[in-house]
């Protein structure tokens, strides 16, 4: 009979698709680490533990690979991840509690594969586990609830640890953010909701907040890997500062504002940032595409005839659209006036409250331009300016 975690009922509609939830390492972490505490303070073996989430959703997970010692017990729960893609979908999670001596509180601590921070500007401070606020909360939570069913009013240890853990973490954010051996235990609501955007758009304040911390006032943003790619080979600047944005460009300028950053420069592919050029802030095909009907009309603008617009709108890529500009002999004049498009837009959707900027490229041309403010930034950043 197939265990039932309490999920079965909660799922999410993804382009008309019904999407199942899944649970976080957090809640991983939080139910072996009350399962461990409670077999060890009860004296008897369980096989599955309820946890009440931080969404209000009960789980009822199972407890794995128990090992039970004198003064310790450990046990791990297996991380679902819904049909989220999760790089810890399947993992285990352990937790290994033990009595120590003191005061009744609770002790929280990673083990192997759980990552350890070595830089400034996260939420835990240099040199702790890399455990979020969250679960660290929910551990605590886990650990107070054994004690108090079974009257124990000494102290407990939970060392968290996953195996697996550096090994995915290669697949992350860590390394970038300075979190180095394993995985972070992550997770705000107990719950995954698939695809989640709340989830990029947090990687992204949290990769921010580091680097503002660190005193790079001036953020060097490259929407995806191709603007990673030419700001690596043709630009001279510090790649290893560079953060991804995704498709949040919006999201990424109002939190720059929000936590005090003077400018940002963003290395892009003409494909992403043509769409700024209309005002779009957020670049996926879902929300909006209007890429051709922008070229068309910024080449119209610069003196194009009927048959290059048709031609223009006829195009599935900018790289193709590009190209027909280019036999047109309009290509430079158009991408002057999409770069003033962009400085506008990003200008306008920022009310002018730090300084903004764009380098445009396409795979096959290269360098198409960049936009008014570009160079400053590209002075401030290269200089190290704070």
């Amino acid at each position: 009979m197939e265990h039932k975690t309490g999920l079965e009922d909660f799922y999410v509609i993804k382009n008309n698709k019904k999407l199942r939830m899944g649970y976080t390492t957090g809640s991983c972490a939080a139910g072996a680490a009350k399962g461990a505490a409670e077999m060890l303070l009860g004296g008897s073996i369980i096989r599955e533990i309820s946890l009440m989430t931080p969404k209000g959703i009960l789980l009822h997970l199972e407890l794995h690979d128990i090992t039970i010692e004198n003064n310790a017990v450990t046990c791990a729960v297996r991380k679902q991840a819904g049909d989220d893609p999760d790089t810890t979908d399947g993992v285990l999670v352990y937790a290994k509690v033990e009595k120590v001596s003191g005061k009744r509180e609770w002790i929280v601590d990673g083990g192997i594969g759980v990552g350890r921070v070595t830089k400034p500007g996260l939420s835990q401070k240099v040199g702790e586990a890399a455990i979020n606020p969250v679960p660290r909360s929910m551990i605590c939570r886990a650990l107070e609830e054994a004690a108090d069913r079974y009257q124990y009013e000494g102290n407990l240890k939970a060392i968290i640890s996953v195996p697996d853990g550096e090994k995915i973490a290669a697949k992350t954010f860590n390394p970038r953010l300075g979190i180095k051996g394993g995985i972070s235990i992550l997770g705000t609501s107990g719950i995954v909701e698939p695809m989640s955007e709340k989830a990029l758009v947090d990687s992204i304040r949290v990769e921010m907040s580091q680097r503002l911390a660190q005193g790079e006032n001036y953020l060097l943003v490259t929407p995806g890997n191709y603007g990673a790619d030419y700001l690596r080979a043709h630009m001279d600047l510090p790649f290893e500062k560079n953060m991804k944005c995704s498709n949040y460009v919006g999201e990424t300028i109002d939190m720059a504002i929000n936590m005090g950053a003077k400018g940002i420069l963003f290395i892009s592919h003409i494909g992403k940032f043509v769409k700024v050029a209309a005002g779009i802030m957020n670049t996926h095909s879902h929300n909006a595409d209007a890429r051709m009907e922008t070229l068309c009309a910024a080449a119209i603008r610069c003196g194009c005839t009927l048959e290059c617009a048709r031609e223009v709108l006829d195009c599935n890529t900018t790289d193709e659209a590009l190209q027909v500009l280019d036999s047109n002999q309009i290509l430079k004049k158009t991408m002057e006036e999409i770069m003033r498009q962009i400085q506008f837009y990003l200008d306008h959707h920022s009310y002018h409250q730090i300084l903004l900027g764009a380098v445009v490229f396409s795979n096959e041309y290269g360098y198409l331009g960049q936009t008014a403010d570009a160079g400053e930034l590209i002075n401030k950043i290269s200089k190290g300016e704070k």
